[in-house]
């Protein structure tokens, strides 16, 4: 084959090939499908089935060993206080240790003056049980506990909760969707793309009334509810 015939050949190749390509470059230029984008909600309410609590002991001595001393005596009363609740050790964890000199107030040109020391020592709790949470924190302040920094409440299997929201979540969008395109003259149809855009659980309601006269009662509390909330942004096609 001459250079000639290679050159001719090679052309009829590219015009094959370019004539092949035609019917795509024409379908991309096609006009865009109409979409709408909204954002839809779901929230699924569930009784919560863990609780959890920060407590824990501060101590106030002249010198740090001795505050130290007075606070691990008082922590040991609060670990064996938790024991007799029947929280096993792998729900107790400790989130906080310090030692803070105390200053005396300074006046003029006079130097710092240390006059004591505070040994702080905090837990995290989980209890298993909601039921437990009036009698935990009684225990645990009788034990000595002058402390309690927070009380949660959590869903141990939260799981399905999140499914339904979710569902519920796209259904909430795709009636938006209809709504809209209803009023434009249009209909929906099928989602081209899904975002989760985040959830949320607010913190349900926790009531415990004065630690005073604690051997009365035990100290009431309420669980109440946790709300499991899936937010989405979903783009449809109109038709």
């Amino acid at each position: 084959m001459t250079f000639q015939s290679l050159r001719l050949f090679g052309a009829a190749a590219l015009l094959g090939a370019l004539a092949a390509f035609a019917p795509l470059a024409a379908a991309k230029a096609d006009p865009a499908v109409r979409t709408i984008t909204v954002s839809g909600e779901g929230t699924v309410s569930g009784a919560p089935d863990r609780a959890q609590l920060s407590a824990g002991v501060s101590t106030a001595a002249p010198t740090a060993a001795q505050a130290l001393a007075a606070n691990a005596r008082k922590m040991t009363g609060v670990f064996d206080a938790l024991k007799k609740l029947g929280v096993p050790e792998k729900a107790i964890q400790t989130s906080n240790f310090s030692v803070q000199p105390q200053y005396a107030a300074v006046t003029g040109d006079a130097a710092p003056r240390i006059t004591g020391y505070i040994v702080s020592n905090q837990v995290d709790v989980t209890l298993e049980d909601v039921k437990k949470l009036g009698p935990a924190l009684d225990a645990l302040v009788g034990a000595g506990a002058n402390q309690i920094n927070s009380v949660g409440f959590a869903i141990k299997n939260a799981g399905e909760l999140q499914t339904k929201a979710r569902i519920a979540a796209i259904t909430d969008a795709r009636n938006r969707a209809e709504t809209y395109a209803k009023a434009a003259g249009a209909s929906v149809g099928a989602a081209i793309t899904i975002n989760e855009t985040g959830n949320a659980a607010p913190v349900p309601m926790f009531r415990m009334r004065a630690m005073a006269g604690l051997a009365d009662a035990a100290t009431p509390t309420a669980a109440g509810e946790l709300d499991v909330t899936a937010n989405v942004s979903v783009t449809f096609e109109l038709k």
